[in-house]
């Protein structure tokens, strides 16, 4: 009887040493698993110097401080940002890699380009909101918008763009449309490249962001002819907009992050917090008043996500207005 009785608490003994011994493993995956666990990539679309580079660069200072982790700018350049969703489509949906996102590529998800639609999208926060200004540079004939359309007239502008179909390309051609003239369209790999072709006469005119050349129109070296916009922007606001002008083109590149959907919603919405935190820091918000910006820019994941589907519907409308592509 004793022995089969000391049996009996042998058994429970080793099984609640198990059981302890499970529980003290798993609280210490636990404790491994927090997030992040290793640093974080944030995928851009344009070589480096433009206004999508900057932002990004701004944006981590910050954010790397908040969630105390390394994160760096992985630029994937090409097609559109068809190259950096391909890229980013093939990371594990994780959290570790995040997509910058402009208007660019909803416009290349709109035509059917890359590997992602509009529901693979989840919103994270938007850094800035930066209306598309007309420009030339400083020495041109062309001393206001109605200049520049009369002259396309005449013959095609060379229009700085960033891609064909790209945000930018596209608030030409509805400018262009509406205003009965010409544009001739020349892609580049990104904002920087635009202002240093517009500097150098390889282009007539561009639409840039006041974060790719408030420094040369501060400067003296570009003319700000029109602001794409409902509202003129108070650090110029001698400049007209285009719908004061008469031309209803309202066109803005936004700059936001978001993942893929299937990454877990805790980690999203850690990303979350530390971006907006790391955006509230003095250092980003200087970043901000320097590009003739403010901290109206910034907008968490729930308006943010919310913008990315009603700038993708309008993506499309444009684009089947231009022809780009065929109603469905």
């Amino acid at each position: 009887m004793k022995v089969n009785q000391l049996n009996r608490y042998l058994k429970i003994i080793a099984v609640l040493t198990t059981t302890i011994m499970g529980w003290s493993i798993g609280s210490a995956v636990v404790a491994q698993e927090v997030y992040p666990l290793r640093p974080i990539d944030v995928v851009t679309h344009t070589s480096p110097g433009g206004g999508t580079d900057a932002t990004a660069r701004a944006v981590l200072r910050g954010t790397r401080q908040a969630l105390d982790t390394n994160m760096s700018v992985l630029p994937r350049t090409g097609g559109g940002g068809v190259v950096a969703m391909t890229y980013v489509n093939n990371r594990p949906r994780d959290g570790h890699t995040v997509l910058a996102i402009t208007p660019t590529h909803l416009f290349a998800i709109a035509r059917g380009q890359g590997p992602l639609s509009i529901d693979d999208l989840v919103g994270v926060a938007r850094a800035t909101d930066d209306p598309i200004v007309v420009m030339v540079r400083n020495d041109s004939q062309l001393q206001s918008l109605e200049d520049l359309i009369i002259e396309g007239r005449n013959q095609p502008i060379k229009w700085g763009t960033t891609q064909i179909g790209g945000v930018d390309h596209v608030a030409g051609a509805i400018l262009a449309q509406k205003a009965e003239t010409q544009l001739s369209v020349v892609p580049f790999a990104g904002g920087g490249e635009i202002v240093t072709n517009l500097m150098g006469g390889s282009v007539d005119a561009a639409g840039l962001n006041l974060t790719e050349a408030l420094d040369q129109l501060t400067r003296g070296d570009f003319r700000a002819l029109a602001v794409m916009s409902e509202e003129r922007i108070p650090v110029i606001s001698d400049v007209p907009t285009t719908v004061e002008l008469g031309y209803d083109v309202v066109f803005s590149t936004v700059r936001g992050y978001l993942v893929l959907k299937g990454t877990p919603e805790d980690r999203i919405d850690t990303l979350e917090r530390g971006m907006l935190e790391g955006m509230q820091q003095p250092d980003f918000q200087s970043y901000l008043q320097g590009s003739g910006l403010d901290s109206s820019s910034i907008a968490d994941r729930e308006a943010w996500d919310n913008q990315v589907r009603r700038l993708y519907s309008d993506a499309r409308d444009a684009m089947i207005s231009l022809g780009i592509i065929q109603d469905e």
